[in-house]
C-alpha cells in the first residue's frame, strides 16, 4: 500500500514506524511543517519521502495513495479535506483526533464523497511528545476506535481494519455521536483528575519539600498522563467541552459520596464504595493476548445496503467481541457474505442474539490457527 501520513508527531510517526516494521516494502510519505521532524523520519527509514504540508507535490503524491492518515488535532484537519476533495482523491481518509464532532462536521462540509472518511482514534499515547516519543510498538494491543456510519463503504472499512490490525491494534467500532462522550469518561476527564492530583501534591509540597520524595509508584502511575502536552490537552478539552463538563460533574458527585461517608464515620458505606471499585478494577486485564487456538468465524449473508458494516461491527464491539479480520465475499451486485474472524473475547451468545434481533442471519464455525 501507499500511505500518506499528515503530521509526524507522536501518533503519526509511531504509525509510520509500526507500518514500516510490519510491511517493509510499503511506501510511506510524510508531511510535517518541521524540517527537523522530517529529517528524523527519513533518517530512521520510517518514510520514503517527506514534504511540507503546503507543497503542491504533496497533493500530487496523495492522489496516488491508498490511505491518507490525518495525524493532527481535530481543528487542523479541514484544509486537508479541502485539498483532497479538490484533487479528486478516491482512497481512504482517516484520522487520529481525540474528538469527532468537529472533524466530522468539517468532513461533511468539505468532502464531495463523505464515504471516503472513516474517523479513527487510537487509544495510545506517551508523556513524551513529538517524534522523539514515537515507538514502533505504541499500538501493540491498543484499542483503535473506528467510527463507520451508514455511508461507509464495506470494502474500504475492511481494508482499513486490516491495516490497523496488521500493526497490532485492536479495532473497536463506535457510533460517531457516542464517541466524544465515551472518551471523555475514559481519557479526557482522567487527564484533568491526574493534573488535579499533581496540583494538590504540589501545593502541599511548598511547605514540605520532602513530600514528593514520599510519592510511591501508585501516585506516579495515577498521575503519569498529567505530563502530556498542555497545549494539546487544552485543545482536546475545549473540543469536547460539554462531555468533559458532564464527566467532571459526575466525578464531583462520586467524590461527595466518599466525603459524606467519612464525615458520618460510616465505615460500612466507605468499605462498600472501595470494594465496588476494587472489584471493577481487578476485572480489567493487565494485558490481553488472544488465543490462536480459539478463533471463530461468523458468516452473515447481507444485502449491499448502506450501513451494514457499521451496524454489524458496532454490535460486535458493544458485546466485547474482538474482530481479528473482516472479509466480504460479493455474490451478486446486490448481495454479499460478511465474514468476521473473532478472537476468544466477548459474549458470542449475545452477539448472535443481537445480530438476529437486528434482522441478520448468522452462522458460526470454529477455526483452527492454521485456517
Amino acid at each position: 500500500m501507499r500511505i500518506a501520513v499528515v503530521g509526524l508527531g507522536l501518533i503519526g510517526a509511531s504509525f509510520a514506524a509500526s507500518y514500516r516494521a510490519v510491511y517493509p516494502q510499503g511506501y510511506l510519505i510524510g508531511a510535517d511543517s518541521s524540517a527537523d521532524t522530517r529529517k528524523i523520519a527519513l533518517d530512521r527509514g520510517w518514510v520514503n519521502q517527506t514534504f511540507t504540508p503546503d507543497d503542491p507535490a504533496f497533493a500530487t503524491e496523495c492522489l496516488n495513495c491508498d490511505v491518507v492518515l490525518l495525524a493532527l488535532p481535530a481543528a487542523a484537519a479541514r484544509p486537508y479535506f479541502e485539498m483532497l476533495n479538490e484533487i479528486g482523491y478516491q482512497g481512504i481518509i482517516t484520522d487520529t483526533a481525540s474528538t469527532k464532532h468537529r472533524i466530522c462536521e468539517d468532513a461533511q462540509e468539505t468532502l464531495g464523497d463523505t464515504s471516503l472518511f472513516i474517523p479513527g482514534h487510537p487509544m495510545a499515547g506517551s508523556e513524551v511528545n513529538g517524534i522523539e516519543g514515537a515507538r514502533l510498538d505504541l499500538f501493540k494491543g491498543a484499542h483503535w476506535i473506528l467510527c463507520p456510519d451508514e455511508h461507509t463503504q464495506p470494502d474500504k472499512y475492511a481494508k482499513l481494519h486490516a491495516l490497523l490490525t496488521g500493526i497490532g491494534a485492536r479495532v473497536v467500532s463506535l457510533p460517531r455521536d457516542q464517541h466524544d462522550a465515551a472518551v471523555a469518561v475514559v481519557s479526557h476527564v482522567p487527564h484533568i483528575i491526574a493534573a488535579s492530583l499533581v496540583e494538590l501534591a504540589s501545593d502541599h509540597a511548598r511547605g514540605h519539600r520532602s513530600l514528593f520524595r514520599l510519592a510511591a509508584g501508585g501516585f506516579k502511575d495515577s498521575t503519569r498522563i498529567a505530563a502530556g502536552s498542555p497545549e494539546l490537552w487544552c485543545g482536546i478539552t475545549f473540543d469536547n467541552a460539554q462531555a468533559v463538563r458532564d464527566g467532571l460533574e459526575e466525578i464531583e458527585g462520586i467524590i461527595d459520596r466518599y466525603k459524606q461517608a467519612i464525615e458520618q464515620d460510616d465505615r460500612a458505606t466507605l468499605t462498600d464504595l472501595l470494594s465496588a471499585s476494587a472489584r471493577t478494577r481487578r476485572s480489567l486485564p493487565t494485558s490481553w493476548i488472544p488465543s490462536s487456538d480459539n478463533l471463530l468465524e461468523v458468516r452473515i449473508p447481507m444485502e449491499n445496503r448502506q450501513g451494514v458494516v457499521a451496524e454489524v461491527t458496532t454490535i460486535a464491539s458493544r458485546v466485547g467481541c474482538n474482530i481479528q479480520s473482516i472479509e466480504i465475499d460479493h455474490i451478486t451486485a446486490d448481495s454479499a457474505v460478511l465474514s468476521l474472524i473473532l478472537t476468544d473475547e466477548g459474549d458470542v451468545g449475545q452477539l448472535s442474539s443481537n445480530l438476529i434481533n437486528a434482522g441478520f442471519t448468522v452462522s458460526f464455525s470454529p477455526l483452527s490457527a492454521k485456517e
